[in-house]
């Protein structure tokens, strides 16, 4: 009986492992290509209509032409998520429907 209990997890893991990941906590690069400075950059779950807090943190300015670590850890389980990234000149671009649990990296152009 002891084999079948240890079998079972065993293919409960191996199950579980081939499931797409959840979005609790996402890393990936975000490369500014664009002419303007990213001064905030905001993400939610799709499925919300509250934006978070800024990623760059209060201090984070990703100038033209650079790349950093961005780091989604709130707990969601959603992969879909909407971006929004306002520049230091005014200009706001909103995308939506975004999966993050397949994201590598995200490239911001004009």
């Amino acid at each position: 009986m002891n084999t079948y209990v240890t079998g079972g997890l065993a293919a409960l893991a191996l199950l579980a492992s081939a499931l797409p990941a959840a979005a609790e906590t996402v890393e990936f690069t975000l490369i500014n290509e664009s002419s303007q400075a990213l001064h905030y950059f905001y993400t939610n779950p799709s499925n919300s209509d509250e934006w978070g807090e800024d990623l760059l943190g209060e201090d984070g300015t990703l100038e033209p032409g650079m790349e950093g670590t961005v780091t989604i850890g709130d707990g969601s389980d959603q992969c879909e998520y909407d971006f929004r990234f306002e520049t230091g000149e005014g200009a706001v671009l909103e995308v939506t429907n975004v999966d993050i649990c397949t994201l590598d990296s995200y490239t911001l152009s004009d």
